[in-house]
């Protein structure tokens, strides 16, 4: 019997990263594959505090149906914090709270993407974003990035004719890489010059450990942009709360998108987040988060010029939870996870960011789940699996 399954899931394929995961379960492993905050850095007795006071004191109306839109007072907190942290005004009404920014891909794909609809999005890209678009078949057009943001002449041919550009602008999933101010200037006059929708996602951007903290893209051109945040990487992923920052019919649209999909998030998890950004030190525990993740990241990158072969190049991002490793031409990750994976070290080779097949030569590397010691163990291990690797495409 032939199963009636719709077109779109003809070549659907599961997540990588998750079926990696299932490799990481093992205790032994030293995984640097999911892309997990520190659980250090979770406030478990805030939250329960926070839990505690929302169900005593409007315990009802948490466990109630709620509007699409979002608990208000959350999206008051959301709009106060990019005033204070980027200098942007942003309407309260213009947040759509959304069960973490995984559904707000789904959410903007469903309302903007018809099949073999040009879509631009970094090379490599976030495995996240490609899965959920990959269901509406776009027409990839994927830009290759460079150290402070997507090479413009390329980007400048991709847009000509695009519906989309997706991009993560700040300490980019995979690659660790953010947009400097010039080039985030530049492709604000790029999109407004061939009239390109800008979908930009920024889960990282509370977690800058060095440099200057720089406005979003969106901030250029609120009206023809959504800005995607999330809590997973500021609070906890448990919650799965992520929002979108949409204007008028934009946002209407995705309101009425996300009606179909689960009529709204869940209010409890929205009620206790608020009571416990309200209730505590935001601003001191987010820079715990921070420091946790730079002593993490340079253990990562000391450890890095210490284990691998000299001719990996690897990525020194600012913030976020990513370094990017690119070994030599020819060289396979895939390969080198089935040693590591023997070795009991984890990673995600890097053709899973990629939509054209290329990028056989690279990998992901998660710092922000490992501590110090573990992280020096695990690329020692890397680093000799690595040798192995390079030293049997030498010889070949």
């Amino acid at each position: 019997m032939t199963l009636p399954f719709a077109a779109r899931m003809q070549g659907a394929k599961r997540s990588f990263i998750r079926e990696i995961l299932k490799v990481t379960a093992d205790p032994e492993v030293i995984s640097f594959a999911g892309g997990l905050p520190n659980p250090a850095t979770f406030p478990v007795q805030e939250v329960a505090a926070a839990a505690t006071k929302v169900l005593a004191e409007n315990g009802a109306a948490a466990l109630q149906y709620s509007t699409t839109e979002g608990y208000p007072p959350l999206r008051e907190w959301i709009a106060a914090r990019y005033k204070t942290r980027k200098g942007i005004t942003v309407d309260p009404d213009d947040i759509l709270i959304t069960t973490g920014s995984q559904q707000a891909l789904d959410l903007a794909a469903k309302v903007f993407l018809d099949q073999g609809d040009p879509l631009v999005l970094e090379k490599p890209g976030y495995l996240g974003a490609i899965q959920a678009f990959a269901l509406f078949r776009p027409g990839w057009r994927p830009t290759p990035l460079e150290e402070d943001g997507p090479d413009l002449a390329a980007l400048e041919r991709h847009l000509d004719g695009a519906k989309l550009f997706y991009a993560v602008t700040s300490f980019q999933n995979p690659s660790g890489l953010s947009y400097s101010k010039a080039k985030r200037e530049a492709v604000a006059g790029l999109l407004d010059r061939f009239g390109t929708f800008f979908l930009e996602d920024d889960p990282y951007g509370e977690l800058r450990f060095a440099g200057e903290d720089l406005p979003p893209v969106y901030s250029w051109r609120p009206e023809n942009s959504v800005l995607l945040g999330t809590f997973s990487k500021i609070a906890a992923p448990g919650f799965r709360l992520g929002w979108m920052v949409a204007k008028g019919e934009i946002k209407e649209r995705l309101v009425i998108a996300k009606q179909a999909a689960d009529l709204h998030t869940g209010s409890l998890d929205q009620m206790v987040v608020w009571r416990f950004l309200v209730d505590n030190d935001f601003e001191a525990h987010i820079a715990r988060s921070r420091e946790a993740y730079r002593v993490q990241c340079e253990a990562m990158q000391a450890a890095c010029a210490e284990f691998l072969p000299p001719e990996v190049r690897v990525t020194r991002p600012e913030g976020g939870m990513f370094l990017w490793a690119e070994m030599p031409a020819g060289a396979n990750s895939v390969e080198l996870l089935q040693k590591a994976v023997a070795c009991k070290v984890a990673f995600v080779p890097g053709e899973a960011f990629y939509v054209d097949g290329t990028g056989g030569n690279t990998l992901r590397l998660n710092f922000s789940n490992s501590n110090p010691d573990r992280i020096r163990e695990g690329m020692q291990r890397l680093g000799e699996c690595m040798r192995q690797c390079l030293d049997g495409k030498r010889s070949a």
